[in-house]
């Protein structure tokens, strides 16, 4: 039991002491840099999925 409880005080302390935490406009700027990466890259996957989509129907005759 005495092992559990320093594991629990350890982390408690490494995460109060020891780690540092991005301020709130280090957050919003990093969301914001996922959100457009995420929107490009949602969008070359659409064109290469169409690309694909037109290569396929155009091989079989479907145009």
């Amino acid at each position: 039991m005495k092992k559990i409880i320093n594991y629990v005080k350890d982390s408690y302390n490494e995460l109060v002491y020891k780690v540092t935490w991005p301020t709130r406009a280090e957050l919003t700027n990093s969301a914001v840099i996922v959100m457009i990466a995420s929107i490009i890259m949602a969008v070359i996957v659409f064109a290469i999925d169409g690309a694909f989509e037109w290569v396929v129907k155009f091989f079989y005759g479907l145009i």
